[in-house]
């Protein structure tokens, strides 16, 4: 292969590039992308709205390419889509089938209108490939204000349906026959899905967005059936995977969402696999409000 065509190469300005004011703000955005990931990312995995996650991604594509055709800002436009269309998928699927098929109808009718807008944007070309693969070197100020705010939001609010959020999550039926707003906390959950789709679009793309979104939770699933326990490791983990593929980015210049995922992966595999080799067997989980099923991904205890 000729050298001309191979990008990746060592730069010995690596550190002078980590101490720029545009890694600064990338190292920061990242790290709130990642602790918005760690929030939201268990409970991805343990209610099975993996598609959910990736789908809100691409509802938000239409809304993004919309806001350039506009005049308005590209984060606006794509807040609004998947906060829009979390918002509809909550309200129309209760349970996790339900959701399955919501979720398609709404994606399948957003990438027609994405379609649509993305042949008229033709001018604004590297602005939508920014949307599909992420470009965490070019996060602004603002957007670090509104991923702050994002982040502040999703903690409080978090926190203030957990338990109820939790229990409707592991066993939805009984926490129903219990009195637990399920509905109300089905479109609570996808309302704060689509900000955390909002922000981690914005750091690694749309199409890179499962992995920084649920990979370091399903990974931490694997370690731990601790709810709390498993938020910790998966926001770790999300961490230091932004943090290492920034520092790799600048050393043998390769775009931070690759090296980000990568990372991401890597550790997924490895863990998966040793999981696998101690041959861990699922144990019965106790809900705390009389339901007992087998589990090995959450102990509600």
């Amino acid at each position: 292969m000729r050298t001309d065509l191979i990008a990746l190469g060592y730069q010995e300005n690596w550190l002078d590039i980590l101490t720029s004011s545009f890694m600064r703000n990338a190292v920061i955005g990242g790290t709130l992308v990642a602790l918005a990931a760690g929030l939201i990312g268990y409970f991805i995995v343990v209610r099975n709205s993996a598609f959910a996650a990736h789908a809100l991604a691409h509802i938000g594509f239409p809304g993004a390419t919309g806001a350039l055709l506009l005049g308005l800002p590209v984060s606006a436009g794509l807040a609004a889509f998947c906060v829009g269309g979390a918002l509809v998928i909550g309200a129309l699927g209760k349970r996790a089938d339900e959701r399955e098929v919501a979720t398609g109808t709404v994606l399948a009718a957003a990438m027609g209108l994405g379609l649509f807008f993305s042949s008229l944007a033709t001018k604004s070309s590297s602005v939508v490939t920014n949307v599909l693969f992420g470009n965490l070197l070019a996060v602004t100020h603002q957007q670090l204000v509104s991923f702050s705010v994002g982040v502040v939001l999703l903690a409080v609010v978090v926190a203030f349906i957990y338990r109820p959020l939790l229990f409707a999550s592991v066993n939805a039926e009984v926490a129903e026959a219990k009195g637990v707003p399920v509905r109300a906390l089905s479109v609570i959950f996808m309302v704060l899905l689509g900000l955390a789709v909002t922000m981690a679009v914005q750091a690694v793309g749309t199409l890179l967005l499962f992995a920084l979104v649920v990979t370091p939770a399903a990974t931490a699933i694997m370690v731990t059936a601790r709810p709390a326990v498993a938020m910790v490791v998966s926001t770790v983990l999300a961490l230091v995977s932004v943090w290492a593929g920034l520092v790799i980015s600048a050393v043998l210049n390769v775009p931070p969402s690759f090296a980000i995922v990568t990372i991401v992966c890597a550790i997924w595999l490895l863990v998966w696999l040793a999981v696998r080799s101690v041959g861990a067997a699922p144990r019965p989980v106790t809900t705390g409000h009389g339901a007992q099923h087998t589990d090995d991904r959450v102990d509600m205890g």
